[in-house]
């Protein structure tokens, strides 16, 4: 597995793990728990920011690894 293409499936992950953070804030009742997820939500998607900034880096650096 290239570099690219690891960027991209944890890319992916990470996505998915935001949308489960963001749908258990919203499901909760528990204002702690619902806090909880939403600062979790927070800090994923600082690090969905910076892992994209890094996948556009490696992407104009190599070009093959750009998504068709």
């Amino acid at each position: 597995m290239t570099v690219g293409t690891q960027l991209q499936q944890t890319v992916a992950d990470c996505h998915s793990l935001l949308g489960s953070l963001n749908s258990f804030a919203l499901e909760t009742q528990d204002q702690n728990a619902k806090q909880m997820f939403q600062n979790l939500a927070q800090q994923q998607q600082t690090i969905l920011d910076n892992l994209n900034a890094r996948l556009q880096y490696v992407q104009s650096e190599e070009p093959q690894y750009k998504q068709n």
